[in-house]
């Protein structure tokens, strides 16, 4: 592998988790937000909220994972 190679594959795996990550730091901050002004405006239902919120939050953070794979994948081909 020559250093024009690594180099590709470096930047690669740097845009890969970089951007994979933008989208669910988004929805992770909406999800949060949603879930806070439900309960702020309904106290009753704060369990199911939180509940919901959390396995909102385990899917979006699924997806940086993914990235997270891809980056990996890229740095050490």
């Amino acid at each position: 592998m020559d250093l024009s190679t690594l180099n590709i594959n470096l930047l690669g795996a740097g845009l890969a988790i970089g951007l994979g990550a933008i989208g669910p730091g988004v929805g992770i901050g909406l999800a949060a937000l949603g879930a806070l002004l439900g309960m702020s405006r309904n106290p009753e239902v704060s369990g199911t909220l939180q509940t919901n919120m959390i396995l909102g939050i385990v899917f979006a953070e699924s997806i940086a994972l993914y990235a997270l794979v891809v980056a990996l994948v890229l740095l050490f081909r």
